[in-house]
């Protein structure tokens, strides 16, 4: 059985760094030891509320998608090594939902997600994260987030 990674996914909320500060040096390790390609993915704000929806562009949600992507762009650019094989997508919608689709694109075997402390609430923890560890079809690693207090 050939237990070798293809497609590493992770996971990370653009506002708290606490959701790829740990995990993201996992997933490049995992992507390094196995050769495979890192998929680094977002899921971008929407503008879904109808009576605030009417007073912005049309194509407003494009525009939120690009500036989302050229902010992953650059955390990949600052955070990963050069070396390894990067590719990055957004998705816009319910978030376990987003990154479950977006790690089905990737054909991911591996989804490598942060986790914290319980007493603190993040944009990837707690219902979303439980989602996508039920609903993967593939292995999820849950990586905890040291508490740089006492390093």
């Amino acid at each position: 059985m050939n237990n070798k990674y293809k497609n590493v996914v992770i996971p990370v909320d653009l506002e708290h760094p606490s959701s790829w500060y740990n995990a993201l040096p996992m997933a490049v390790e995992f992507a390094r030891n196995n050769e495979a390609a890192l998929h680094v993915i977002t899921v971008a704000a929407q503008a879904d509320i109808p009576a605030v929806a009417i007073h912005l562009p049309k194509d407003i949600d494009d525009q939120i998608i690009s500036a989302t992507a050229e902010r992953l762009k650059r955390l990949v650019q600052q955070e990963v090594p050069s070396d390894i094989e990067t590719l990055t997508a957004v998705g816009q919608g319910r978030i376990y939902k987003e990154v479950l689709r977006l790690a089905a694109n990737a054909d991911a075997d591996l989804i490598v997600m942060a986790s914290h402390r319980p007493e603190i609430t993040d944009y990837l923890i707690g219902a979303n994260a439980a989602n996508v560890m039920r609903h993967a079809p593939c292995s999820v690693m849950v990586v905890r987030e040291q508490d740089r207090r006492a390093a």
